[in-house]
């Protein structure tokens, strides 16, 4: 299963939601196309920006499925199946794996403080209840429990399955540990846009980043440059995403502001779901600003 590492930029995307709060699977799909016109890797339906959890498991489903099927085996989809239980884990896992998903994102257990060593035999659960490859997602900021690299080491060693980690941290020294410890076996995914490029330096394959969403291309280009080894022209171009990502996900409710930048582009990007609420009038005035400053 680890024959290819996970390469490039992969967009973690909104789920567009109606007005009255049902999934708007037309417009899925028109921001899907999207997506894909700005070369990314890889799609991640039903993660955090997905709005993972606030979807029902007949709306997970629904969505991976409309995702699997606009995306026609063009890039990689990567599920978000990440839950409070191990048992409901495992559920949301298996019906990703019966849709004919490439491998899922699992993200730390959250609302009660857990161990390492429950983490960590959560996982391991997880890995050997599912034979599919899995990623594993490290969000303090939605999880309260920061991953430690030494867990992501011990998982790494014992399951072939466990192909990868993204890191939504933000600490480019953890993530770096994490390379030296794991980066011979596993892909390492910077989770958050304003380390994306650091990442990359260090040894890192990639980044799933909110802001793809919205400037899935500048993105791309900056991976590509990198690549390329165009460091200065990467620098610059991670310039422009660390400044998207200060409005986009730090300024305002990353839900909202993603759909709103979306939104102004012409894409069908819906609503987000209650509690969550659309930008305020004046909020709206900081995506538009930026906006015309990318253009």
């Amino acid at each position: 299963m680890r024959t290819n590492k996970l390469n490039g930029i992969f967009v973690p995307h909104i789920t567009p939601f109606t007005r009255e709060g049902d999934i708007d699977e037309d417009a899925l799909r028109t921001c899907v196309r999207f997506w894909l016109k700005g070369e990314v890797s890889g799609l991640m339906p039903c993660a955090s920006n997905g709005e993972g959890p606030y979807l029902l498991r007949d709306e997970r489903k629904k969505v991976i499925e409309t995702v699997l099927d606009e995306v026609n085996e063009k890039v990689t989809v990567i599920a978000g199946t990440g839950s409070m239980s191990t048992k409901e884990t495992i559920l949301f896992t298996r019906d990703a794996k019966d849709l004919g998903v490439d491998a899922v994102l699992v993200v730390t257990p959250f609302y009660f403080r857990i161990s390492n060593r429950e983490v960590y035999e959560h996982y391991k659960t997880l890995l050997e209840a599912v034979d599919l490859p899995i990623i594993i997602y490290n969000a303090p900021k939605f999880t309260g429990f920061a991953l430690e690299p030494t867990v992501i080491a011990q998982l790494a060693s014992e399951y072939d399955n466990m192909v990868g980690v993204k890191d939504s941290g933000g600490n480019v020294g953890t993530i770096a540990e994490t390379i030296r410890l794991v980066g011979d076996k596993v892909s390492v995914l910077a989770g958050t846009a304003d380390v994306a490029l650091s990442t990359l330096m260090a040894g890192g394959t990639g980044a799933v980043i909110a802001v793809a969403n919205v400037f899935p291309k500048i993105c791309k280009d900056m991976y590509t440059e990198f690549k390329k080894g165009n460091c200065e022209r990467a620098g610059k171009l991670q310039q422009q995403i660390c400044y998207i990502n200060e409005v986009l996900v730090k300024k305002h409710n990353q839900l909202s502001a993603l759909k709103e930048g979306m939104k102004i582009q012409g894409l069908p990007s819906g609503y987000p779901r209650k509690p969550v609420l659309p930008l305020r009038e004046e909020e709206k005035k900081d995506i538009e600003d930026l906006l015309k400053t990318m253009r």
